[in-house]
């Protein structure tokens, strides 16, 4: 990856255009404790990365509308600290490097912040994002407001802000539709997890453990620079697929069950997230393959609802008219198609969404509604499809439909006409699958 920082600069632009007069001011991500003295990876808060592309922690972003320049916040230089625990940018390097207008010591930030605060009409911040950061902000306005009741500031009268503004509605909208960079490392991060999710397939067998299966995902993902997934990789056998957010993935799989595996990368700090479902003796049996098609079916069908102008409820009705009158064919619902649906008796077995926007976070910002209306699909907004089926064994359950979970989830692009399925180089026809498995199971390329 060869980052073009002018990206950041360029969102910036539109946070000014928003705020006008006001301030705004973000902070980096803290660093978390893992155990006594080691911490957890590292990974920048998406909002601030958004507009920074700055990865480091103990920072802090002021946004000034008024004079549209950004100053950064940054931890200093330090050659013995960095002799420990590696490289730091400093003020200096940070500013000239990534494109900001300004740049001091972290120690800084609350002075810089104040100064820019004498002429703003409004403070914006990503409010209850940090409670510490809310109360450091509050503390430092009112401090301000009191002092111009009594006094004018360096021999200047100052009018302070004297509005809260509230950055999320404006940087939500600004994350939903993805640019040309984004939508760039959202493909490399679908391609890597799909081939990932292919090594897993070839690699099972009976006897083989969940938790190998995930060896396999993650040895992909970290051998071509995706540093970690970007989720807890869900690798479930038999029952286990029954249970949405199974992560303890140490089961042994077992001849004759389905494996499903919903995994993905984190690359460049954008998502992959794919789920598959798969026999373990690479054979489905009649009854895994009666369900798996209806749940394949949802899938292609609500894939082909997706346009531009297209209520996300459409594409969910139609995922929902599918799996419900495969219920029925399967004598698994009883009565109508709509009267199962009106009654949400399918929620036995169908009982989440059909997707969600995927982006920095794997559960990305935007929501399904704006202002109060559903929200219209537009180019390039980003989603997950991934309808599923959901049978536990139960007395009223034919035996062959026992225990059998399916999902299949693929990551979406809405073109300019359609939808881009940029997770498509991992199968998901049952021959697909199964021809796939057939290959050598251990090859790694």
């Amino acid at each position: 990856m060869n980052p073009d920082y002018s990206v950041y600069r360029s969102r910036r632009e539109r946070v000014y255009d928003a705020i006008g007069n006001g301030v705004a001011v973000l902070f980096a991500a803290p660093e978390r404790m893992r155990s006594n003295d080691t911490e957890y990876p590292y990974r920048q808060d998406s909002y601030f990365y958004y507009l920074s592309g700055f990865t480091e922690p103990e920072a802090v972003l002021i946004l000034n509308g008024q004079t549209r320049t950004s100053t950064l916040c940054c931890r200093p230089k330090d050659p013995d600290m960095e002799t420990w625990v590696g490289f730091r940018y400093g003020p200096d390097l940070a500013a000239d490097v990534f494109g900001f207008e300004a740049a001091c010591n972290t120690a800084e930030w609350q002075n810089r912040l104040q100064q820019a605060l004498h002429h703003a009409d409004s403070i914006y911040a990503l409010w209850q994002h940090d409670g510490v950061a809310d109360a450091d902000i509050m503390g430092l306005w009112r401090k301000l407001c009191a002092d111009v009741a009594y006094r004018k500031i360096d021999g200047n009268i100052i009018t302070p802000a004297q509005q809260l503004g509230d950055l999320y509605p404006i940087l939500d909208e600004m994350r939903l539709i993805k640019d040309a960079h984004e939508i760039d490392l959202l493909r490399r991060a679908g391609q890597l997890s799909a081939e990932a999710h292919n090594k897993a397939m070839q690699a099972a067998c009976n006897g083989v453990t969940e938790y190998q299966l995930e060896a396999e995902i993650l040895y992909h993902f970290m051998r071509h620079n995706a540093r970690s997934p970007s989720y807890n990789s869900i690798v479930a056998a038999g029952k286990n697929a029954c249970t949405l957010h199974y992560v303890q993935n140490n089961a042994t799989l077992v001849d004759g069950q389905l494996v499903l595996i919903d995994a993905g990368a984190e690359y460049g700090y954008y998502a992959g997230d794919i789920t598959r479902t798969f026999p373990v003796n690479g054979r489905f049996s009649g009854a895994q393959k009666a369900v798996y098609d209806i749940v394949l079916a949802a899938n292609q069908q609500a894939i082909a609802a997706i346009k531009p102008g297209v209520l996300w409820q459409e594409v969910s009705d139609v995922a929902l008219q599918v799996l419900v009158q495969g219920l029925v064919d399967l004598k698994l619902l009883r009565g109508s198609v709509d009267d199962n649906i009106a009654t949400q008796t399918y929620r036995r077995f169908y009982m989440h969404g059909i997707g969600h926007w995927i982006g920095l976070d794997v559960h990305d910002v935007g929501g399904r509604f704006y202002q109060g209306q559903p929200r219209r699909l537009c180019e390039n907004m980003c989603t997950t499809i991934e309808p599923g089926l959901y049978i536990n064994a139960a007395d009223d359950i034919p035996v062959e439909f026992h225990n059998i979970g399916i999902r299949i989830e693929d990551n979406i692009r809405v073109s300019a006409t359609a939808a881009e399925v940029y997770t498509a180089a991992t199968p998901k026809q049952c021959s697909d699958i199964e021809a796939l498995m057939r290959e050598n199971r251990f090859s790694r390329q």
